[in-house]
């Protein structure tokens, strides 16, 4: 098929553009280069270098005639979308629909969308949250994603592009952003290889779904297979407190180092672990990659790529 993967030079994206490319897929890759990386776009997949709300974005649409749009270009941080919800909605909405209406019009056939587990579920009423838990999102950023797979319903219904969403859990693996708010096993991997002092907010026991980017991946290769509409979670059924991921990481960078505490940031969810059954059984896909595994497989990555 010809592809398009928005946001493909970032962490998660580049692994799914690699993963099309195995398959033998043709990729274009769009990327505006503010949070992904050049070096991350795979050699074989054609970059260019466009914010997804623009209309080069929208004429290359038209252009290519893509049959799939595999769409994970996204304003990403959830603090940041509780400062300036308007940044939120205008990439996360506005730039959806800026590539959908071009599609529709041009052959568009397929959208894969990088939607999101814990901040479209909120704090769990009971565990592992499942398709059938309530959606309160409390941050705009997980506001707009249940927005963006709402429009996608109706891209369906009006015009019958497939649509399928998948909900991750908090992704992990070689090439995540060390930098900034996101990714707390990246933000680990650099403080424990570098010397640099790691933080840990809040009493350290707030809970996460930790899945590694090679099964994301497959997952993303399993929803191009499947033959219709769905939505699906993408994560472990494992939950794992910030602290036993801490010692865990220690473990897998030799360092005897302690971690200190700071104030718990506001607004922070506290437990977020998703089911995945019916990806199981739909999908045929399961997580295949152990949280040691992979801790260890990114850390090794870190400790050769951090200079």
């Amino acid at each position: 098929m010809h592809v398009r993967v928005t946001g493909g030079a970032g962490f998660i994206g580049s692994h799914v553009a690699d993963a099309l490319l195995d398959q033998g897929h043709t990729v274009h890759v769009i990327d505006d280069l503010s949070t992904g990386r050049r070096r991350n776009v795979p050699a074989e997949a054609t970059l260019f270098e466009q914010d997804i709300r623009s209309e080069a974005a929208a004429e290359l649409m038209a252009e290519h005639e893509y049959e799939l749009l595999v769409h994970h270009a996204a304003q990403m941080d959830v603090r940041k979308s509780v400062d300036d919800p308007g940044l939120d909605a205008d990439v996360n909405i506005r730039g959806l629909l800026n590539l959908m209406e071009a599609g529709v019009e041009n052959g568009l056939q397929k959208v894969i969308f990088a939607s999101t587990g814990g901040a479209i579920y909120g704090e769990p009423e009971y565990t592992p949250q499942d398709l059938a838990h309530p959606l309160r999102p409390v941050s705009p950023y997980g506001v707009a994603k249940l927005a963006a797979e709402k429009y996608l319903h109706y891209y369906q219904h009006q015009y019958g592009v497939e649509a399928v969403a998948l909900r991750y859990a908090n992704v992990y693996g070689p090439r995540q952003n060390p930098h900034g708010e996101a990714g707390v096993v990246a933000i680990f991997a650099r403080q424990l290889l570098t010397g640099e002092q790691p933080v840990v907010y809040g009493d350290g026991e707030q809970t996460r779904d930790y899945v590694y980017v090679g099964d994301v991946a497959r997952a993303n290769l399993a929803a191009l297979s499947h033959q219709g509409n769905g939505v699906f979670n993408v994560g472990t059924e494992r939950e794992t407190s910030v602290n036993k991921l801490f010692e865990t990481m220690r473990a897998a960078a030799g360092v005897d180092v302690s971690k200190e505490h700071a104030p718990a940031k506001p607004g922070e969810q506290q437990r977020s672990v998703l089911g995945v059954e019916q990806s199981r059984t739909t999908l045929g896909w399961e997580p295949q990659v152990s949280l040691e595994q992979g801790l260890r497989r990114t850390v090794d990555w870190f400790r050769d790529n951090l200079s």
